[in-house]
């Protein structure tokens, strides 16, 4: 996912989740969201615990709960979590609170370069400040938005002579967000195997980070940045430039015309519920929900993968997480041997086998990767052209204004794209100037 943020007021409320410490010298505890790439670490780090005894528990909090329930143990000064995989939008935070442990000097001892990672990785997942050589988390789960899509519907004979004859081209995975906005609307309210399909299931949900995920996906593309000049917070013209007003409107017309009734405030799940249940052509959703759908027993030979549109550039919205150590642990030396096991090419390699989404170059260089899923080579395109959220320390504020602010607009009906941009321009430069940055 995927990347699931925390409320606005999650940093300032400190609540206690975790009991008193009854850390052992040979037991540890890693934290994660509760999703199939969970449980593939789970089967993974048993090979840790046969290397070095240590006993690996773990906490896994449902994405709603996720954020909320991790930033909470941080800032309380909780004992729960010896490792976190947190999001990217944690490491500023984080960083600059003294929540996890800068890793630099571990990584010289141990001769663990992160220039044997993805560099997108490295950067969005490690460094704080961002671009500097100063790493706060290994690189550990990449991931991406991208698409599914129904393969056996694209094949059917009947339906790519329809669209060839009204489109001019073969029914295919759309390249752009023009091509996936007509095909989309080439399967809306059509009846197929007997059943009323609709064309797209994209991200609108408005508590949490789903419909800003899912129109930055568009966004992207089109051009849309957060800044002119990278560290200057001057907003005016990127963020609300004519190409991502356009961006924003082609986000707002897929959902207006092309997605299942009520889909006002939906996001992963409810993507992933969608497309199994045969309703939608189409849908957005993680790379990590793709090993699972590859392997699904009702839709999974019957499911293809594309990675994001493009539009004026390929470009797709940043998912994943990096694994850090919590300075809080009582074991800090198993916690620190978890890493550099981790960090292995030989582990990162069966991680990848076994479902997580390895970012080391040992993994994602191999002449063979592209064909060992059905999915590698657009999760290798994805990641080439990723790009994320505010990693600032503010972010939960940041993109609770663009959650609503997007939401008004797009499922709301709420004014223009272009007054939508504008007003979260206003929104943002009065959270930074009250951080003393503008």
């Amino acid at each position: 996912m995927k990347k699931l943020l925390a409320c606005a007021g999650a940093l300032a409320t400190a609540i206690v989740f975790a009991p008193a410490s009854n850390a052992k010298a040979d037991e540890l505890t890693l934290c994660w969201a509760a999703w199939d790439p969970a449980n593939a670490l789970v089967e993974l780090s048993k090979d840790f615990t046969a290397q070095t005894g240590t006993q690996m528990k773990f906490e896994f909090v449902p994405w709603p709960n996720f954020a909320d329930r991790m930033l909470n143990e941080l800032n309380s000064g909780g004992k729960l979590c010896d490792l976190l995989i947190g999001d990217s939008q944690w490491i500023g935070g984080s960083a600059e609170n003294g929540y996890y442990v800068k890793l630099n000097d571990f990584f010289d001892k141990e001769g663990i370069k992160m220039s044997d990672f993805a560099p997108a990785t490295v950067y969005a997942y490690s460094t704080w400040p961002k671009g500097t050589p100063n790493y706060w988390a290994l690189p550990a789960m990449g991931d991406a938005n991208g698409w599914f899509y129904r393969k056996d519907w694209f094949a059917n004979p009947d339906l790519q002579k329809e669209y060839k004859a009204k489109y001019n081209r073969d029914l295919a995975p759309p390249k752009t967000w023009e091509e996936l906005k007509e095909t989309a609307e080439f399967f809306q309210g059509r009846e197929i195997d007997g059943k009323k399909v609709y064309g797209a299931a994209i991200f609108t949900e408005r508590a949490s980070e789903g419909i800003t995920m899912g129109a930055t996906s568009a966004l992207y593309p089109y051009g849309f940045k957060y800044e002119n000049t990278p560290g200057k917070y001057d907003m005016e013209g990127a963020v609300n430039s004519p190409d991502a007003v356009a961006g924003l409107e082609m986000y707002k017309a897929i959902y207006k015309c092309c997605t299942p009734p009520g889909y006002t405030d939906s996001y992963m799940g409810e993507g992933l519920d969608a497309f199994k249940s045969g309703q939608v052509a189409m849908m957005m959703n993680w790379f990590a929900f793709m090993p699972g759908m590859a392997k699904d027993e009702n839709v999974g030979s019957k499911t293809g993968f594309f990675v994001n549109p493009s539009a004026k550039v390929a470009a797709s919205t940043l998912g994943g997480q990096g694994i850090s150590v919590v300075a809080n642990t009582d074991n800090m030396d198993g916690a620190l041997a978890y890493i550099k096991w981790f960090a292995q090419p030989d582990v990162q390699k069966k991680w990848w086998s076994l479902g997580g989404y390895a970012c080391h170059n040992a993994v994602l260089n191999d002449p063979g990767f592209k064909d060992s899923q059905p999915f590698a080579a657009q999760f290798l395109e994805a990641m080439g052209g990723v790009q994320d959220f505010w990693q600032e320390p503010s972010y939960a504020q940041l993109l609770q204004a663009m959650q609503k602010r997007l939401h008004d607009y797009v499922v709301a009906d709420k004014g223009t794209a272009k007054e939508a941009l504008d007003g979260l321009i206003q929104d943002w430069t009065a959270i930074f100037k009250e951080e003393g940055k503008l």
